[in-house]
């Protein structure tokens, strides 16, 4: 594998990794635990990005795998800023998918 399909692999990754990442946020956390949450997530998916390409002896070759995990990772972030935040489609997953509370008792 190239490094530009390195960066196209985990490009393509990264810019459907908010969604995925939205099920898992919730409304009520503040902004540096979804940043924390986003990153983590955007690495292991990195991780797994290289393994699926190219299986593990990808790891071997640092450039590939540093590639890839950027890719995921800027993509995501990006994607999420400039797509799916200003679209509401991120917000409305994450609030859809986060457990309500006790209903009041009538």
């Amino acid at each position: 594998m190239s490094t530009l399909d390195s960066i196209t692999t985990g490009a393509q990754v990264g810019a459907f990794l908010p969604l995925l990442t939205a099920i898992v946020q919730r409304p009520a956390w503040s902004a540096d635990v979804k940043k924390v949450v986003a990153v983590a997530l955007a690495l292991v998916a990195g991780v797994v990005t290289v393994a699926a390409s190219g299986g593990v002896d990808q790891f071997q070759h640092g450039t590939l795998t540093f590639a890839t995990l950027a890719a995921v990772l800027a993509a995501s972030q990006s994607t999420y800023d400039l797509i799916w935040k200003p679209s509401k489609v991120a917000p409305a997953i994450e609030s859809v998918t986060s457990p309500k509370g006790p209903e009041p008792a009538a």
